[in-house]
């Protein structure tokens, strides 16, 4: 930590926020912070309050957390990071007043995404900088309110790939996986926030990317990692600044001769109809959804839709859907955590059971699966119970079925 640049940053900041009147308030305070003052800078003074955040994210990697959280009242004044999933205030980094981070948050946006967010009252974006060795530190970032002073979270997103085969994913989903032997269908990743999916969604491109020539697009919001074109072309669109939205970009990637195409994300109808379609029209498409079942992914995917259309949408998601890849990141007993993983191979049982919306059979069909590659959520909890990478607490605790998970564990 640069106490140097700290202390010059400090300073700055406690003169801004003494040019900031009394009476403002909510929005308008934002705006004149915004437009009065950030804006108004010199230069140099902008980039002492950029580089000292930069210094904070590049410590922030140095003790290994996933997520730094600062501003809004909530901090108490406070940097918060998390570390192996817990968030903790990191004293080294000081202290500061919701003013002085209300100006350290504005410092870090484009004129246009300040216009954003006094109109949304919510950002996403990405935040890149260039560090030590000309490496490129990528970050996930969602600025938002709390009580009218401005929060922000910032996720880092990893300068390498993690290695397809340290997944350790059975040879049928790898032939899944990959264009060179699945040429079209959908494929989901699935998983509460924070669970790695966007990890696995990289370790796949990464796999495509190494062994066949294709066109992958990738739609996301924000863009995260970004990956070099190798055996593949591989174009990057960012909902927002290179697309409207994620139903907007599915559907141009139509017209944009591609062979794999990531949704960053199915967050509504329109866009699950979008990918269902561009799947159903003999594309491979990979996309994440908030859930943590395979069960769970295809109610919520069939429910999200009216309900005159679900029949026709279960009857789709049955005919396109190939694989469904749930995770969870469970803290495992070296104080870190490790990956454990529900896997769903499309097979014609469990499409006649989708179509028969007899999805409550699919559970047992997984159980016994293993031969193709599949494996229950508890199942996995229990490999890595036995293998004493976990505790049994922590697997009854993040099973999805904890009284299945209790009898699995007697029986061990």
């Amino acid at each position: 930590m640069d106490l140097e640049l700290r202390q010059r940053a400090k300073a700055l900041l406690q003169n801004l926020v003494s040019r900031i009147p009394l009476t403002l308030s909510g929005m308008e305070k934002q705006q004149f912070c915004a437009n009065e003052l950030i804006n108004k800078l010199e230069r140099p003074d902008r980039v002492t309050l950029k580089s000292f955040v930069d210094d904070c994210l590049v410590e922030m990697r140095e003790l290994e957390a996933s997520d730094i959280d600062f501003g809004g009242w909530g901090s108490n004044g406070h940097i918060w990071l998390r570390i192996q999933g817990v968030k903790k205030p990191a004293e080294k980094f000081g202290s500061f007043t919701v003013d002085e981070t209300d100006l350290l948050i504005q410092n870090l946006l484009m004129v246009s995404q300040q216009e954003h967010l006094q109109e949304n009252m919510n950002l996403d974006f990405s935040y890149i900088f260039k560090g030590d060795q000309d490496i490129y530190y990528r970050h996930r970032a969602n600025t938002y309110l709390d009580l009218d002073a401005l929060s922000l979270n910032m996720r880092a997103i990893s300068t390498d790939i993690r290695p397809y085969e340290s997944f350790g994913f059975h040879a049928n989903l790898t032939k899944i996986n990959s264009l060179e032997h699945s040429k079209e269908g959908l494929i989901l990743i699935t998983g509460i926030t924070g669970s790695g999916k966007s990890s696995t969604l990289d370790a796949i491109i990464d796999l495509n990317n190494n062994t066949v020539n294709a066109h992958i697009i990738v739609i996301a919001s924000p863009v995260e990692f970004v990956h070099n074109s190798n055996k593949c072309i591989i174009r990057h669109r960012e909902v927002g600044r290179d697309t409207k939205s994620f139903k907007h970009g599915t559907i141009e990637a139509l017209r944009q001769d591609p062979d794999i195409i990531i949704i960053g994300e199915m967050r509504d109808p329109e866009t699950i109809m979008a990918g269902l379609e561009v799947a159903d029209s003999g594309h491979k498409v990979l996309t994440t959804l908030h859930t943590s079942s395979a069960i769970e992914s295809i109610d919520r995917i069939i429910g999200e839709m009216p309900v005159a259309e679900q029949e026709r949408m279960r009857m789709r998601l049955a005919d396109v859907l190939r694989l469904v890849v749930s995770q969870k990141l469970i803290p495992s007993r070296d104080g870190k955590r490790i990956l454990a993983k529900e896997i769903m191979v499309m097979t014609p049982s469990i499409r006649a059971a989708i179509k028969n919306n007899n999805t409550g059979e699919i559970y047992q069909m997984i159980n016994e699966g293993m031969s193709v590659g599949m494996i229950t959520m508890e199942q996995d909890l229990k490999r890595l119970t036995n293998s004493k990478r976990i505790t049994a607490e922590s697997a009854v605790n993040f099973a999805n079925n904890k009284s299945m998970m209790k009898r699995l564990l007697q029986s061990y």
